[in-house]
């Protein structure tokens, strides 16, 4: 079984020309609401592309939102027997506009996704006894995710975080991670670099793919993959470094590329294949998704991937 703990949303996605300057209105067009939160996608991305079980952990409001997310889960196939939904509390959103390029920017509120507490995990624990794998994110609490991370270590379970949204994890706990996988900002901001986005220093140490995911092993963790979007995949993995380049495609949106990346890598792993073999298939799967629109809606199946 995989389990993947961490944030489920729905996402407000509106296509736009270009990205609005600051004070400026610009007319949109196809609003859609549709399924999304890194956690929830990695939990459908996992489901889609293998074939083990999979189940979720995390917390959505007792609103519509909260109701449709639990739904679309089950649709999928995923366990949502840890989904819990609090009383009096709104489901997370992310607001995310989308450009005639294919890039977005977003904004997140958290809402239910703020109180998924230590004790859901503890909840959750004979489901993670039985896991294999356990897959993790930062849009839920930190103090959530390290005593989930030191829980899953101690039970002896692969564990695998994608430290996103960019933000500081302590050594102890990278220490207890088998799989790292942060992209090239989330990768520098780990290794102190500012989070600004005119930062020379933290735009400098992003360029450095090699060295970042070194310095990273170097914290303790057993691998390390950055994804660099456009430019694949570099990984420091425990029998040396290589570059897997991504494939050419034209993208319409990368809403969710990293997590389609994300959980394809996990479901070959939890089939057995070497972490080689794992960021291919991630790979593929990510191509296409990034040719479709949404989060949840672009992810593929894995009767949909071409050949490596």
């Amino acid at each position: 079984m995989i389990v993947v703990i961490g944030s489920i949303n729905m996402d407000l996605v509106l296509r736009v020309p270009r990205m609005p300057r600051p004070g400026e209105t610009l007319t949109g067009s196809a609003f859609r609401t549709i399924p999304g939160g890194k956690g929830a996608n990695q939990a459908v991305a996992c489901a889609r592309l293998g074939r083990t079980p999979v189940a979720m952990v995390g917390c959505v409001g007792d609103d519509a939102f909260g109701t449709t997310l639990r739904a679309a889960l089950v649709a999928d196939g995923i366990d949502v027997s840890h989904v819990t939904a609090l009383p009096g509390v709104a489901t997370g959103i992310a607001s995310i506009l989308v450009d005639a390029d294919g890039q977005n920017s977003i904004v997140y509120a958290g809402g239910a996704n703020d109180l998924l507490t230590p004790a859901h995990i503890d909840a959750a624990l004979p489901l993670i006894a039985r896991a294999s794998i356990v897959v993790l994110q930062l849009e839920t609490p930190l103090d959530t995710v390290r005593h989930a991370i030191t829980v899953a270590y101690g039970m002896g379970k692969t564990v695998v975080l994608n430290p996103a949204p960019a933000a500081s994890v302590p050594g102890a706990v990278l220490a207890q991670v088998d799989y790292l996988v942060p992209n090239e900002i989330e990768a520098a901001m780990l290794l102190g670099a500012a989070a600004t986005p005119d930062d020379h220093a933290a735009s400098a140490a992003a360029q450095d793919h090699a060295g970042s995911a070194a310095a990273l092993q170097a914290t303790g963790c057993r691998n390390v993959l950055v994804t660099l979007g456009a430019k694949g995949v570099h990984a420091a993995l425990a029998d040396g470094s290589r570059d897997f380049p991504a494939r050419a495609v034209k993208a319409v949106d990368t809403t969710a590329a990293g997590d389609t990346f994300i959980g394809g890598f996990v479901a070959a792993l939890a089939s057995g294949a070497d972490p080689a073999a794992a960021i291919d298939l991630g790979q593929r799967a990510a191509a296409i998704g990034v040719t479709r629109h949404g989060a949840q809606t672009s992810i593929p199946y894995l009767n949909e991937l071409e050949p490596s």
